[in-house]
């Protein structure tokens, strides 16, 4: 998995991030009840990535695969999207969309190309993300594009039980742009445990939400249900394999060394 290629996910790229998640050299930065969220530096960079870690004893972790994986459902639940859509999908386990989302003032709102790739199984379901460019969307007015280096969800049931998962979330991304202290100290702090409340609540609304649109409707685990373009990576990977992520708008790759989650 290489930041700024459309290319098939291979073993080895999930294999990275279960490694992430079960690392315990990781520096404790809160825990409440049953959140942690962890910090450490990259051993290629200067900059920082976050894992967070809880429990859903009330959320069945297929209902919770669903819920990530319904674009449609994500304007209920995520207040901080600003525009989401699917531009075409790689094979059945591999799509490649476009994600904006507003922040904070000062702050300038962030946008990502990013392809997204996800693997579930009985025992345990990931959904992994990096970001790539595309023709079709370069940057745009108004935002800055960040770049997500690598970005997952491990989804595990509960050892024992009927009901109930265990969720970790790793998020190495660059915001790039002027970002202060304050709001990569805030990103690590509060969203990262806010966003596993958030999530916690909307598994409680999904099931009844997904009955009244479309409740068939699941191209993540329907293959033949995906309509949108096919890509093909080889021609994908021709155009984007001389491009580089595209330079925020002061022209430099900006002065934030830290990663927010995204």
């Amino acid at each position: 998995m290489e930041v700024g290629m459309i290319q098939v996910t291979a073993d080895e790229d999930f294999e990275k991030l279960w490694q992430m998640v079960s690392d315990n050299s990781w520096k404790l930065e809160y825990q409440h009840e049953e959140i942690n969220v962890w910090s450490k530096h990259s051993n290629s960079t200067d900059l920082k990535i976050v894992k967070v870690k809880t429990t859903f004893p009330d959320v069945d972790m297929w209902l919770l695969f669903d819920l990530l994986m319904d674009g449609e459902y994500r304007p209920v639940w995520d207040t901080c999207m600003v525009a989401s859509y699917t531009i075409g999908y790689i094979n059945p386990n591999n799509d490649v969309g476009y994600y904006a989302m507003s922040c904070p003032p000062p702050i300038q709102n962030r946008d990502f190309v990013l392809q997204r790739s996800w693997l579930a199984t009985p025992k345990k379901i990931s959904i992994l993300n990096h970001s790539v460019t595309h023709k079709d969307l370069p940057p745009k007015k108004y935002f800055i594009r960040g770049v997500s280096h690598i970005t997952g969800y491990v989804i595990e049931p509960l050892p024992g039980k009927s009901k109930g998962l265990t969720l970790a979330y790793v998020s190495a991304t660059d915001p790039r742009g002027a970002i202060p202290t304050w709001a990569v100290n805030k990103g690590t702090q509060y969203f990262a445990p806010k966003m596993m409340k958030t999530l916690h609540k909307a598994c409680r609304g999904y099931l009844e939400w997904k009955q009244l649109h479309s409740p068939g409707f699941k191209p993540w685990l329907y293959p033949e249900q995906m309509d949108h373009p096919k890509l093909l990576v080889e021609q994908e990977s021709a155009v984007n394999g001389n491009d580089e992520i595209p330079l925020n708008d002061k022209g430099t790759n900006g002065d934030s060394k830290e990663m927010v989650p995204f």
